[in-house]
């Protein structure tokens, strides 16, 4: 439609320019002596614009034939750009794909031709670590670092996501530290660090950041509430010293995760550790009280490590407590068994065999088993002993 309606424009200009030519009597009359010229009017303004349309092309011309190596130079650089683009989008697809070496080759390509440097290095240096090359990986981590603050972040994160591969945990920790104190702390390498101080053992971190992921709905509750219980017994269990001590540490504990049934276990065992039976018991009531164990309730009755007047004593107060428990959980195996136990150090004798006896109706457990045994031995009943012995070493 557009050829047309120019055909149709040229004929008219044509035809216009005809009738003007034959009504038109107006020359033009070029001097140059000796010589004289005389042109029509319609001539002269032909010849003006041919040779205007002739200058124009001419310039024209010259001007393309100037700027022809700069387009050259510019062509040949975009088909090197597009070329780097290529091939780090292929170093992207064999990454995931898992062709490592083919993702390191085509990152290589991309990096010498500068196409996104700092990330193509990173491609690279992730999948010699696939690789296991890791000296090839070192060279890729420092060209990402000579790319510019711009990669700071990124290099430092790869950096510590490869070193928690290979269970270097102090160099992920010490990467993760540096990129937290020269830019934002985001919620992915938070959780990497929190996986580093773990493994670092650095149990007071793990409690800091675990509760700051929690809080912020970056962890689950029972994967945060995982990771503060091991590091309260991890804390617990490195405590020495005395009772003022120990107590410290209890109290910057928050009360729920204290009543936590493995927290409890390993403060009441540090306070038997030192001593501090009152301690003890009441770390385990406490516990109790909040959520019923079997196993801490079992802990309740073992005061070995105490002198035997002072265990009598003791045992004769833990039973009152424990009987009381015995209302709600009479067929809880390891509460009897306790009371078998404390009984035994209270020299309740009958009472001690009643409890056991009835423990073993429940459900087989190792602990009342050798309790029977050494009764009987006391008692003078080698046969009964050995059977009840022999009964406990077949359990696992």
């Amino acid at each position: 439609m557009r050829a047309l309606f120019w055909l149709v424009a040229v004929f008219a200009a044509a035809v216009a320019l005809a009738l003007a030519g034959r009504v038109s009597d107006g020359y033009v009359l070029v001097v140059y002596p000796p010589w004289r010229v005389e042109l029509s009017l319609l001539l002269s303004v032909l010849a003006v614009a041919a040779a205007f349309a002739l200058a124009y092309v001419t310039v024209r011309l010259i001007s393309h034939t100037l700027a022809l190596p700069a387009q050259v130079r510019a062509f040949r650089e975009r088909r090197q750009r597009d070329h780097a683009q290529t091939a780090l989008a292929a170093a992207l697809l064999c990454y995931f794909e898992g062709r490592f070496a083919r993702a390191e080759k085509e990152a290589g390509l991309a990096w010498e031709a500068g196409a996104a440097p700092g990330l193509a290095a990173l491609i690279a240096a992730r999948a010699a670590h696939q690789m296991r090359e890791y000296e090839r990986r070192g060279q890729w981590l420092e060209r990402a670092e000579a790319a510019g603050e711009s990669m700071h972040a990124a290099r430092l994160l790869t950096q510590a996501e490869l070193a928690l591969d290979e269970r270097d945990f102090v160099g992920a920790r010490d990467a993760l530290r540096s990129m937290h104190g020269t830019g934002p702390r985001h919620i992915a390498s938070a959780r990497m660090l929190l996986r580093a101080e773990r493994g670092a053992q650095n149990w007071e971190e793990v409690l800091r950041l675990a509760s700051l992921l929690a809080k912020r709905g970056a962890l689950a509750p029972a994967i945060a509430e995982e990771h503060r219980v091991q590091a309260y017994i991890e804390l617990l269990a490195r405590e020495s010293g005395d009772r003022g001590s120990l107590e410290a540490r209890l109290r910057r504990i928050p009360a729920p995760d204290l009543a936590h049934p493995r927290v409890a276990v390993a403060a009441a065992r540090r306070a038997a550790a030192l001593g501090e039976a009152a301690l003890e018991r009441e770390l385990i009531e406490r516990s109790l009280g909040a959520e019923w164990s079997g196993a801490l309730a079992l802990l309740y009755g073992d005061l070995q490590k105490l002198e035997a007047q002072k265990a009598k004593d003791e045992a004769r107060v833990r039973i009152e407590r424990a009987e009381r428990w015995l209302r709600e959980h009479a067929e809880d195996p390891q509460l009897l068994a306790a009371l078998g136990r404390l009984c035994m150090a209270a020299e309740l004798w009958g009472k001690a065999q009643n409890y056991l006896e009835a423990s073993l109706s429940f459900g087989p457990s190792r602990a009342a088993y050798l309790e029977l045994a050494r009764l009987a031995e006391r008692e003078g009943r080698s046969a009964e002993a050995q059977k009840h012995f022999r009964r406990a070493g077949e359990l696992p």
